[in-house]
């Protein structure tokens, strides 16, 4: 006996995503690198202080803030809402970035 499996395409092609993604922030230089980072809801985001000194991450409106990461350590964030977040090191004032959540 031969069977015979008969393929049907509707539509057009669509892009599958994996799950949930995670990206990362280095802290370096007193700056954050990169600036700015577009993410998907889910996504978590990771800062990696790499100067010698403590910095923060923390949402100018709020919505989250770190407190302070040492040299060396990370903190995470996993993305829960849409929006648009900038972000500074109370630290540093002049330190700044952006986080877009999609």
């Amino acid at each position: 006996m031969v069977l015979t499996l008969g393929l049907m395409l509707a539509g057009p092609a669509q892009t599958v995503r994996a799950g949930p993604a995670t990206h990362t922030v280095t802290i370096n230089a007193t700056a954050y690198a990169p600036q700015e980072l577009a993410v998907n809801v889910g996504d978590t985001v990771v800062w990696v202080n790499k100067d010698p000194f403590p910095h923060t991450v923390t949402a100018q409106a709020g919505g989250f803030d770190s407190k302070s990461i040492a040299s060396g350590e990370s903190w995470r964030y996993k993305a829960t809402h849409k929006g648009t977040y900038p972000y500074v090191c109370t630290f540093h004032p002049t330190m700044k970035g952006m986080l877009r959540v999609k």
